[in-house]
């Protein structure tokens, strides 16, 4: 899952695609939920991805 960071406020979403101008975000069933232009995207986010995760080095 990832996450539409707004200035007010955020939304889920299963997938997303990249525009010209926005983000188009979309449901795990790929219904579109909305339109989002990278003005008011402040971020978007994986919700699976843990802090501190870092890809690890093989020695």
């Amino acid at each position: 899952m990832f996450r539409a960071i707004l200035p007010d406020g955020d939304m889920e979403c299963a997938n997303y695609e990249h525009g010209k101008h926005g983000v188009n975000i979309f449901t795990a069933d790929e219904e579109f939920i909305a339109f989002i232009p990278y003005t008011n995207l402040v971020a978007l986010i994986n919700e699976e991805v843990q802090l501190g995760d870092e890809p690890s080095i093989a020695d």
